[in-house]
């Protein structure tokens, strides 16, 4: 409510301001939880690829036969 009668400016503010909050608070992930995140992130492109690909396969299939 209050955010539509700010100004570019003072919206611009609040932003960076909030940025740098957030930027306080994290932290550098260890090397056992960079490898957890590395893992679960390529195992879903792993399974999103495949369903890509057997979805195009089947597509492919149905459309020739």
């Amino acid at each position: 409510m209050e955010e539509h009668k700010l100004s570019l400016t003072q919206k611009t503010k609040r932003f960076f301001v909030e940025m740098r909050r957030v930027w306080k608070i994290t932290k550098k992930p260890s090397k056992q939880e960079f490898k957890a995140i590395v893992k679960v992130t390529s195992i879903g492109i792993a399974i999103i690829g495949l369903l890509g690909f057997l979805l195009q396969t089947i597509w492919f299939m149905i459309k020739n036969v």
